[in-house]
């Protein structure tokens, strides 16, 4: 049963939706964002507030992101706003969207990205920031800014190491986009769900996350974005640290004993 989160100050907030069922599965929608679900700084305020307000609440076990809709995930940074911007508001404006990113890149939990539509500009920076990314079968994939005379900045930066330097600088100088199969191909989607089953293969990446220990996949996280900025030797230091760790938390001895006795 899939239940609203609790209200937080003054309600829920005007440009993001939150739901948490029985599992522990959140879903945090955008809405109220136009047709395409383009972010503005109002936008990006609610969605900040929503994030934190799920952070502090125990039981969330993973996180969905999605927009409204399946015209797009998210077709970018709202150009309206942007086209009256200057030096100071330019760069105030693009730390918003960076802080946004990185609530998503550190929230403790899994965190999916459902791909609908168009996922375009800070939009695919936003999914990137996702530790999960499920597209469906009519989504594409761009980083047009150099196309608005602006250059793809903040969370662009992750593509070379995800689909290698020589794609990430394709699509960032060509501000070209990409179909869903060829996102696949690279590595910008892990999964690409068949046509109409883009719901169920995102519902059954998130039960499937929910059915493992929490803190063992919220270690796991942990770890990762650790490895990204450590040598390698510390980067193994410090997972068996993590190892002896999660041998107090009573998960490894509850797992492990059902796989016995499944086994038996």
């Amino acid at each position: 049963m899939t239940r609203p989160a609790d209200p937080g100050h003054g309600g829920e907030p005007g440009h993001a939706r939150v739901q948490v069922d029985d599992q522990g599965i959140a879903t945090l929608t955008i809405t109220n964002a136009r047709s395409l679900n383009v972010l503005s700084t109002p936008v990006i305020e609610d969605l900040r507030r929503a994030l934190a307000g799920l952070r502090a609440r125990a039981g969330v076990r993973v996180l969905v992101m999605r927009g409204s809709g399946e015209k797009a995930f998210i077709a970018g940074a709202d150009i309206d706003e942007m086209a009256g911007l200057d030096g100071a508001s330019g760069r105030a404006f693009i730390s918003r969207l960076r802080a946004l990113c990185d609530d998503l890149r550190d929230f403790p939990a899994p965190v999916i990205a459902r791909l609908a539509g168009w996922c375009l500009g800070g939009g695919l920076e936003v999914a990137l920031s996702c530790d999960l990314r499920i597209g469906g079968a009519g989504s594409r994939y761009g980083m047009p800014e150099v196309r608005l005379g602006i250059p793809s900045v903040i969370h662009a930066a992750l593509l070379p190491r995800l689909i290698g330097a020589s794609r990430a600088t394709w699509l960032l100088l060509t501000g070209e986009d990409v179909d869903a199969a060829t996102a696949l191909d690279w590595g910008l989607i892990q999964k690409l769900a068949e046509p109409g089953e883009l719901d169920a293969a995102v519902d059954g990446a998130a039960r499937g996350l929910a059915a493992l220990g929490p803190e063992a996949v919220r270690q796991q996280k942990r770890l990762l974005r650790s490895w990204e900025d450590v040598p390698l030797s510390q980067a193994m230091d410090e997972s068996v640290t993590a190892f002896g760790e999660a041998f107090a938390t009573g998960e490894p001895q509850r797992f492990m004993r059902a796989f016995h006795d499944r086994r038996r």
